[in-house]
């Protein structure tokens, strides 16, 4: 009897570790944190290649860079999380957040948020000022105009929210030299022109949850059609930005505008396609390997 006791018991602390960093995970949007975190990495990286310096001769700016933005960034996702728990509860998605399920106090969630991004922005301050700076843009504009804010009032909001994660390539490169260089330009102004359509397949698929919650995301206020008009504009934004990164080699140029046009094709057909939600989802796909494979072609190719 001890013995089934001693096992019940030990399976249930399992369970509880397990929905704890579960609950953790949920809290800090694991998958969005880390999709934020590569084009970090991404600008340090490109940084040491066009100054010359090494990771070697780098490791505890490598390290103060990427702990600190994880930290901000992760602090920022957390306050999200708390601002947004009343209409976390309409939509599918959102309702095992513990702050929906009350896994966790909303003053507790609070406090994480805020202790989060106090260690992240102080850990980024003894790599530079301007590294700081950025992180710091980001992390003010994703919880103060996009959350707190713009989210439940205008469609705008997602172009508010861009602003927010295209800066973090701009905190890597800064950590190691002045982001006043034509590659975290281009690569700044790619990842703010991708996140539209980006952010737009996701509402899209996720229509009638936003409905429900009363956000006004694009094609909640404008309609499919509307918004699929809006994917191809911005789609057809990124066709020239290859051609600003010369230094990266032709292969780059022709494979990343083959993507393009790949991308492109992809938009026009959502014009025809019968299932809406359907084309959503190969759109949201097709955006989230085209930004891994770009920016991991440029980390390849300097490596």
């Amino acid at each position: 009897m001890t013995k089934e006791v001693h096992i019940v018991s030990t399976t249930t602390q399992s369970r509880s570790a397990s929905a704890f960093f579960s609950d953790i995970k949920s809290l800090v949007k694991g998958p969005v944190l880390i999709a934020n975190v590569l084009p970090v990495f991404a600008g340090f990286w490109l940084a040491l290649h066009f100054s010359g310096m090494t990771l070697a001769g780098n490791w505890g700016v490598f390290w103060l860079t990427m702990v600190g933005s994880t930290f901000l960034m992760a602090g920022a996702l957390v306050l999200n999380n708390w601002f947004d728990s009343d209409i976390d509860t309409f939509m599918e998605r959102t309702q095992q957040r513990p702050t929906v399920t009350g896994n966790f106090a909303l003053k507790t969630v609070l406090n994480i948020g805020l202790v989060l991004s106090g260690i992240g922005i102080l850990l980024l301050l003894f790599t530079t000022f301007e590294a700081a700076l950025y992180a710091f843009i980001g992390w003010f504009t994703y919880v103060i105009p996009y959350t707190m804010w713009s989210k439940r009032k205008y469609t705008l909001n997602t172009v508010i929210g861009s602003v927010s994660g295209a800066v973090t390539p701009l905190i890597g490169w800064a950590a190691i030299m002045s982001a006043n260089h034509i590659v975290p330009i281009v690569l700044f102004s790619i990842l703010f022109i991708w996140q539209m359509p980006h952010t737009f397949a996701i509402a899209m698929k996720k229509h009638d949850e936003y409905k429900a919650a009363n956000v006004p995301m694009l094609p909640v206020v404008f309609g499919f059609d509307f918004t699929k008009r809006q994917m191809l504009i911005y789609v057809l934004c990124l066709l020239p930005f290859p051609f600003l990164l010369p230094m990266f080699g032709m292969g780059f140029i022709i494979v990343a505008t083959l993507m393009n046009v790949g991308y492109i094709a992809a938009s026009i057909y959502g014009f025809y396609a019968k299932d809406n939600h359907k084309w959503a989802h190969v759109m949201f796909l097709y955006s989230v390997n085209y930004m891994t494979l770009l920016f991991m072609m440029m980390i390849l190719l300097t490596f």
